[in-house]
Formats: structure tokens, C-alpha cells, sequence
């Protein structure tokens, strides 16, 4: 792992934070590898309740680095599928945490930096921040980063901003659901701490299970087979050793195991 992405976990929190601040967190081939690397990694471990990605500088992230854009200009067509893949990995890996993860964003987010952003459960940013789905500016499509900014924006939003390339603000990423909280950047790491303390307050087993559970409804027709589903899946919770500690511990009025 380069000194281009910090790793480190604080009593749980597990952070993760792009650090080319020179070129405005811009990624290439190698900090998509390392950065699948460390969802791969963090996602298998049991000691993480939470991961955090942010990122160092006036920046969140400026989308591709213009060495590896150049590079690519001269790619094949297999070249380029092989490239892309890359990219498309590493946000599957982010979107597949079992954790819950926060994108914690200042400065600009462009192209690729709002795949980043998407693919994170929740996102707070600094009211000050800019966002750009640029690609069609250079001949581009964002392809491989619209299955997580449809998903975050709706289809409505993505067609305006998709074929406009115009940039918004944190307020317009807050109005279409692209980030959850806008505010100061003086309160920024407040508004993400007050979130990590909501999310730890919460049982492990169940937060893995609501994010799977959102993955597996979303977008699914209410019949028979969704309602036996879902019907499944309170029966397996309240048999589960974290739901009925949870619900023992509600009864008794005293805290749950896992805030001990």
C-alpha cells in the first residue's frame, strides 16, 4: 500500500483517506487496485463497525488522473475493458461492505469522485463543496459509475446532469439525494462523529442485515414471494442472538450487549 491512501481504526471506526492532495485526490490504475484492496481487506474484518472514506486537501476527488487519461488514449479495446473492470471492481467492493460506510466530502467531486460518493451508504459534505459529472465534456460517458449515482440520484436527475456536465452545489447534491447532510466545513467532522455514534449505538448483526435487506427490496414488486421474504427475514432477526439480546435488553431496561 503507497502513502496515497492513509489507513487506520479508532475504536472500531475504521478510515480510509485519499491522499494525493497535489493532484486533487485525481486516481489512477494503482489507487483503484489499492483502494478495492483495502474494502476487500477491511470488509472481512470483525473488528470494524464503520468505515469512514475521506480525503486529504482542498479536494474530495477530481475524477482520472491526467497521466492515466493519457495513457488510455492509446489503450485497446480489450485494454480498456480491462481498465474499466478495474474501476468497476473497486466500487462493487465499496458498495458490498458488510459495514456501514460514510463518504466524508469536502471541495470538489468530479466524474469518478461522485462514483465514490454513490457507491458509500451515506455521505455528508461541506457546504462548500462543488460536484461535476463531466465526462461528456471530453467525449465521455460515466458508464461505469451509474449504476451507483441512478441508484443515489434517480433516473430524472442523472439524465440532467449526466448530459449537461454542469456542476452543482451542495445544495443541489443535498435536494437530489447525492449526499445527506450539507453543512459548514466547520462542523463537517462534528456531523460525521454524530453519525458514527448513531451507527455504534446500533447492533452489528442487524446494520449488516438492513443493508442487505435494503439491497434485496429496492426496486421489487410487493407480491407473494417479496412479503415471504421479508416475512423470513423478521422470523431469522428475532431468533438471532442479537435480536433477542436487543429485545431482553429493551424488557429489562439496561443497554445491550454490544454497548458494554
Amino acid at each position: 500500500m503507497s502513502d496515497h491512501l492513509l489507513q487506520g481504526t479508532d475504536h472500531g471506526v475504521h478510515t480510509i483517506t485519499l491522499n494525493r492532495p497535489d493532484i486533487r485526490n485525481a486516481f489512477d490504475d494503482m489507487l483503484i487496485a489499492e483502494i478495492h484492496e483495502a474494502f476487500d481487506a477491511v470488509s472481512r474484518r470483525t473488528d470494524v463497525r464503520c468505515v469512514v472514506l475521506a480525503a486529504n486537501g482542498p479536494a474530495f476527488c477530481a475524477g482520472g488522473d491526467l497521466h492515466w487519461m493519457r495513457r488510455m488514449a492509446d489503450y485497446t479495446r480489450e485494454q480498456n475493458l480491462a481498465d474499466a473492470g478495474g474501476l468497476a471492481a473497486m466500487l462493487r467492493a465499496i458498495d458490498q461492505c458488510p459495514h456501514p460506510t460514510l463518504a466524508r466530502v469536502q471541495g470538489d467531486v468530479f466524474a469518478g469522485g461522485l462514483g465514490l460518493v454513490s457507491a458509500c451508504d451515506m455521505a455528508v459534505c461541506a457546504d462548500s463543496a462543488t460536484f461535476c459529472l463531466s465526462e461528456v465534456r471530453i467525449g465521455l460517458i460515466p458508464a461505469t459509475i451509474s449504476p451507483y449515482v441512478v441508484r443515489a440520484i434517480g433516473a430524472r436527475a442523472s439524465r440532467r446532469y449526466f448530459l449537461t456536465a454542469e456542476r452543482f452545489s451542495a445544495a443541489e447534491a443535498h435536494r437530489i439525494g447525492l449526499v445527506h447532510e450539507s453543512v459548514p466545513m466547520e462542523q463537517l467532522d462534528a456531523t460525521v462523529q454524530a453519525l458514527i455514534k448513531i451507527l455504534l449505538a446500533n447492533s452489528p448483526m442487524a446494520v449488516q442485515d438492513a443493508k442487505r435487506l435494503v439491497d434485496s427490496v429496492a426496486g421489487q414488486d410487493i407480491n407473494e414471494a417479496l412479503i415471504a421474504q421479508t416475512v423470513a427475514g423478521i422470523a431469522d432477526s428475532r431468533a438471532s442472538a442479537d435480536g433477542k439480546e436487543g429485545v431482553q435488553a429493551f424488557l429489562d431496561k439496561r443497554k445491550p450487549k454490544w454497548l458494554l
